[in-house]
């Protein structure tokens, strides 16, 4: 496959206002793929645009907006709106293209640009480099002509859609009535919808997180700093905390004690209610590299099976496609529920939580910790541009030593970064101090084979 210039694992990401984040290239993407999709027919082609709270959205929307238009693309706006609510109504507004900006979980001063089809999923890899041919052409290419430029509209009720399609994943018959729930919306995209969700669902709602002013997005809230929700559930005596990130497709909960589970747990307690109502599909769930060996082995004494891919949800979700699932997701928090989503959900991943609450009648502490997690170490190791650590025959021989001596009771991932130049050495078994010690020798071979 071609090098990317532009495009990384999860759209064009970077820090605002240098390169690649940058109003020009923004300009260049929509003139890029809207010539990309306006080669197909002749037709008037249609692109929606979401954003989330940053300040630089501001930059970036106007930018690509005025990319879109002058290839003759109309553009609907939506304002601050989760990513899958974006890929939702790119589907159900017949769009070619649905535009999300954000940086998710990043802090405020880095955006990025997320593409999805109209069918709701993410470009694949040959479609962002086609995109990425034409963004290196000259600005004045395959223009419109005066009476061909886009038009442009914003949509007001597009909030207001998304909570009525998130409503109805809810199971009918229940409702939230007499529980208290805390939710943390990051300062992000779903800052407003959130709380409504869970107010009409009948929840007694104590929001956080709700108050953004373009620079505080995941600062110190949210499901990266979930001890914000924690500290709420405490303080207000609530039943479960729920943190999204700052464009909403990943979540982490706690119980009514304040203790934070992950992306994981939150997978396991959906998979165990699928599979006891006979709603869980491919015979399992689909996870990364990263999840923890006490998921597999829970779903392994169930009788359902842990299909792990690269990390990334494009990955996850790939699988999930070619294999019939329904639920897959990462340890980080990103849960994708197909029967209702065509990438992670945060808001919809916890009505499933939340759902399997009401109708156990039990504690949230009674069912946030479906396993015991295997001990877990991860160390990163950055090195010099250029170096190959993971070619060295001293990293090969201590990852082989670290293999032989978990014998079968554990793991060991050694894997460079998609992002950084950084190798990432994790391992997991159930002797903690034996992980610890075979991730410290094997980083310190990545160290000395980097130098």
């Amino acid at each position: 496959m071609a090098k990317r210039s532009y495009f990384g694992t999860d759209g064009i990401r970077g820090q605002a206002n240098q390169h690649p984040m940058t109003a020009e290239v923004a300009l260049r993407v929509g003139l890029a793929a809207g010539k990309l999709f306006r080669s197909r027919d002749d037709r008037r082609h249609l692109v929606v645009i979401g954003k989330d709270t940053r300040l630089s959205g501001y930059m970036i929307e106007p930018a690509l907006v005025a990319g879109f238009t002058s290839v003759g693309m109309d553009v609907r706006l939506f304002g601050p709106l989760p990513t899958p609510a974006v890929a939702m109504m790119t589907r159900s507004m017949r769009a070619d293209l649905g535009v999300m900006i954000s940086a998710s979980h990043n802090n405020f001063a880095d955006n990025g640009i997320k593409l999805f089809g109209p069918d709701g999923y993410k470009l694949s890899d040959t479609q962002e480099l086609e995109i990425e041919s034409y963004m290196d052409e000259g600005l004045q290419e395959g223009l419109a002509t005066p009476a061909a430029l886009g038009r442009v509209k914003r949509i007001d009720d597009a909030q207001a859609r998304y909570v009525e399609i998130v409503k109805a994943t809810f199971p009918r018959q229940m409702n939230l009535s007499g529980l208290r729930v805390v939710i943390d919306g990051a300062n992000g995209a779903a800052y407003k919808v959130a709380p409504t969700v869970l107010y009409e669902l009948g929840a007694e709602v104590i929001p956080v997180g709700i108050d953004p002013d373009g620079v505080n997005i995941n600062a110190d809230c949210g499901s990266t700093h979930p001890a914000a929700m924690a500290k709420a559930v405490k303080e207000y005596r609530a039943d479960i905390g729920i943190a999204l990130d700052g464009d909403a497709d990943r979540l982490v909960i706690c119980d009514e004690n304040g203790l934070v589970v992950d992306g994981d747990q939150i997978m396991a307690i959906i998979a165990t209610a699928y599979a006891k109502r006979g709603l869980l599909k491919g015979g399992g769930v689909v996870a990364t590299v990263m999840s923890n060996l006490g998921l597999e082995r829970l779903m392994a004494s169930k009788g359902l099976k842990l299909e792990r891919t690269g990390v990334g949800d494009r990955y996850v979700m790939a699988r999930m496609r070619e294999g019939g699932f329904n639920l897959g997701g990462e340890q980080s928090g990103h849960v994708i529920l197909s029967d209702f989503s065509t990438t992670g959900d945060g808001l919809i991943a916890a009505l499933q939580v939340l759902a399997v609450l009401v109708d156990s009648g039990e504690p949230m502490s009674k069912l946030a910790r479906q396993f015991e997690p295997v001990p877990q170490k991860l160390e990163n190791v950055r090195f010099a541009a250029g170096a190959k650590p993971l070619e060295h025959d001293k990293v090969k021989a201590a990852i082989a030593d670290a293999e032989g001596k978990l014998n079968g009771s554990g793991r060991v991932l050694v894997r460079a970064s998609g992002t950084e130049p950084l190798i990432r050495v994790m391992a997991e078994g159930d002797d903690e101090k034996l992980v610890n010690k075979l991730v410290k020798e094997i980083a310190g071979a990545v160290k000395s084979a980097a130098a």
